[in-house]
């Protein structure tokens, strides 16, 4: 959270606050698989000084929520996703110590060359999804839902493209689905369960400069993804 202090609501000091879970695809430097990464900033200030938590802050009177979202994310990391959903309103009574917070929660996918670009250093820093320390206030918990929420839906167009460019391989779409759920699938299986889907139209170009041969490029269908639940989407 940022270091301003909170708007105050009569005596029960409750407040409203915004957080944003942000995932990409990076390679693992011990595997080499590429696995979820997602952003953290250090809390430099109590509670909890010196442990990493989820970009956000507290919510201005005068902006709207998604706004907000959009603003703290900007200014930790330097990202600007194109699409940001909300994911979930986190509101225990005892997650903040000493006043009552109740935080809503965005989420977004970016594509990894979008988060090459984003702002790293001592207070900003990206970590494994699936191997997060301590954090602070419940951003843990905060984490592993936006997970569950990820990888049940990564089988709707939606997701799974806001990893990828306009036009992909079948294999950059597997891929992408194994990084997710992190388990390999059987390329001919996936082929036929895409195919069946109708979710994406065969283009007429292929990959360039390929040794064998040139695998095609597809690109999703607009038509089928609008039938999906919703979910982030560049």
């Amino acid at each position: 959270m940022t270091e301003q202090s909170p708007l105050e609501h009569g005596s029960a000091r409750a407040t409203l606050a915004v957080s944003t879970v942000i995932f990409t695809l990076r390679r693992d430097d011990t595997s080499g698989r590429k696995t979820l990464w997602l952003p953290l900033v250090r809390r430099t200030r109590e509670p909890h000084l010196g442990l990493w938590a989820l970009p956000g802050g507290w919510l201005p009177a005068d902006e709207e929520l998604a706004a907000a979202a959009a603003r703290t994310l900007r200014e930790t990391t330097d990202l600007s996703p194109r699409y940001l959903e909300q994911l979930y309103t986190f509101g225990d009574i005892d997650r903040s110590p000493g006043l009552r917070v109740v935080s809503v929660v965005y989420w977004a996918l970016v594509r990894s060359e979008v988060a090459e670009r984003a702002f790293v250093g001592e207070n900003v820093r990206w970590f494994a999804a699936d191997r997060l320390p301590p954090l602070a206030f419940d951003h843990n918990r905060i984490v592993e839902y936006a997970l569950w929420r990820l990888r049940t839906k990564v089988e709707y167009a939606r997701i799974a493209h806001a990893f990828l460019g306009d036009t992909f391989t079948l294999a950059q779409l597997r891929g992408v689905h194994e990084a997710v759920l992190q388990k390999a699938l059987d390329p001919a299986n996936f082929r036929r369960s895409i195919e069946a889907s109708g979710s994406l139209i065969s283009t007429d170009q292929y990959v360039a400069g390929a040794r064998h041969r040139p695998a095609r490029l597809y690109r999703y269908d607009d038509r089928a993804a609008a039938h999906d639940p919703p979910g982030p989407a560049v």
